[in-house]
């Protein structure tokens, strides 16, 4: 009896060695198929175009003989048949939404003109017109529209433009005015952070914002814009849940300009990485007054700075520029930006803008030479 007790205290002992190797090696399975996920979403998965594709299609071109397999469009340009047309070349769509450009806009509707530090009205930049984020009938005005858009369309995605207070930062010397001062901003201001404005004027107001409560101004303005995008993305939960938030943003550092990013246009990444599923950076080189070699630079720093996962979103496409204003883009530097855009963190990449490029057979070689390359990698 005494042995069988032995034996059978071996078998279960045994057994119990067996049972914890067994959980264990459930453990590290799961450990194994994300390191195998891992190598296969470092992979560029975005290979884009912004802008109408019409360009290529006049030239009977298909968009996926050329390594193409996104199209960024604006929401106003977007109709069935081009929908039709780009499931039909395995392409997905994504509408870029002008979010804050209020122009016409506020020429019909002066309660939404933002106001500057001098109790004026603020003027438009070359080609953008900006408009107070917290005027509500605005903001009903734009969530509107994008309720619609959704439901109109079977989307891959919404791509937020303009998501800043007024200013323009694509020129070597930007536009950043001080906004918004209306009794509208500075009524919500002083609610949320639980502070008294002094009477006087808009100039005595901003003066004594500036004096005493700089920080928590900058820190509210970002919150602002924060609150954009946390609307745009429930909407999108609700209406469309698969499609992605995106946004095309200013890409300076936290110092360029006396971190005029954060302070001036209100965007806060740590604030803005929580809602956006894909950040474009605007690395527009030869516009803002740079060498081809500072986008890889700054997606390098932007990645970093954003601590992604390449695993996971946020996800980083960034935009670069292929059209020739204010100069010449030629064929080597386009390829150079190109490439520059998907260092780093970078899983995707799009080029502004579609007009750009089909005008140009040079510029469609590099296009097909650098986006044929990204699918063999894709497929080692």
């Amino acid at each position: 009896m005494k042995i069988l007790m032995n034996n059978n205290k071996s078998f279960f002992r045994l057994m119990q060695i067996c049972s914890r190797c067994l959980i264990f090696l459930l453990i590290l399975l799961p450990i194994t198929n994300t390191s195998c996920k891992k190598e296969t979403t470092d992979l560029v998965k975005v290979r884009g175009i912004y802008g109408n594709p019409k360009p290529f299609w006049d030239q009977g071109l298909n968009l996926n003989d050329l390594g193409v397999n996104a199209i960024f469009v604006h929401s106003g340009s977007i109709d069935s048949s081009m929908i039709k047309r780009a499931r039909s070349e395995g392409l997905k769509v994504f509408a870029e939404f002008a979010t804050l450009n209020g122009k016409n806009y506020v020429d019909n509707h002066p309660e939404a003109w933002a106001i500057n530090e001098k109790g004026e009205k603020i003027e438009a930049a070359t080609w953008f017109m900006g408009v107070c984020p917290t005027e509500p009938g605005f903001r009903q005005y734009r969530i509107n529209q994008l309720e619609a858009l959704l439901l109109k369309y079977d989307l891959d995605g919404i791509w937020m433009d303009y998501v800043h207070w007024h200013a323009q930062f694509e020129d070597p010397e930007p536009i950043l005015p001080e906004t918004c001062f209306c009794d509208g901003c500075l009524d919500k201001f002083s609610n949320d952070i639980g502070i008294e404005i002094p009477t006087g004027t808009v100039r005595d107001k901003s003066q004594w914002i500036f004096d005493n409560h700089d920080t928590s101004w900058r820190d509210w303005r970002c919150k602002v814009i924060f609150e954009w995008t946390l609307d745009f993305k429930n909407i999108i939960k609700r209406v469309n849940p698969k499609a992605l938030l995106g946004i095309y943003h200013c890409p300076w550092n936290d110092e360029e300009f006396n971190g005029a990013r954060r302070r001036i246009l209100g965007l806060d990444y740590n604030l803005l990485k929580e809602t956006i599923d894909v950040f474009s950076p605007m690395v527009y080189h030869q516009k803002m007054g740079y060498d081809p070699e500072w986008v890889g630079e700054n997606i390098k720093w932007f990645g970093n700075t954003l601590g992604l996962d390449n695993n996971a979103f946020p996800k980083i496409w960034p935009i670069v520029q292929a059209a020739n204003d204010p100069g010449i883009i030629l064929n080597e530097e386009f390829e150079a930006v190109l490439r520059g855009g998907l260092a780093g963190k970078s899983s995707g990449i799009m080029m502004f803008t579609s007009y750009a490029v089909a005008e140009d057979d040079g510029k469609i070689k590099v296009m097909k030479k650098v986006y044929k390359e990204l699918i063999e990698k894709s497929k080692n």
